[in-house]
């Protein structure tokens, strides 16, 4: 079955940094866009970035500059390098396989998420 599984969440100070990770199992990773969706307290999700099978990147506007998605097709692992880190930025982190390698596709797996907190 199709798992995802996060990890890198925790507590730093702002302008610091985190890499998060999510492993994939149950399919084959190199052939589907993967994206980092979050949900900050109280708030609705978000799109945060993705990566299609062919590496094109994309970025919500708000973490342009200081976020990097990547990933390890070997490894079947994404990645988020996350810079320069906000209070903002606080939520829970969640990686999300796409329905198929289109950006408008939605997706249909996602990870149980791992919690981001920035605060000094």
């Amino acid at each position: 079955q199709v798992q995802l599984v996060e990890s890198g969440g925790g507590l730093v100070q702002p302008g610091g940094s985190l890499r998060l990770s999510c492993a994939a199992s149950g399919f084959t990773f190199s052939n589907y866009l993967i994206s980092w969706v979050r949900q900050a307290p109280g708030k609705g999700l978000e799109w945060v970035s993705g990566i299609s099978v062919g590496t094109n990147t994309r970025y919500v506007d708000s973490v342009k500059g200081r976020f990097t998605i990547s990933r390890d097709n070997a490894k079947n692992t994404l990645y988020l390098q996350m810079n320069s880190l906000k209070p903002e930025d606080t939520a829970v982190y969640y990686c999300a396989k796409g329905i198929v390698n289109t950006w408008a596709s939605g997706m249909d797996y996602w990870g149980k998420g791992t919690l981001v907190t920035v605060s000094s």
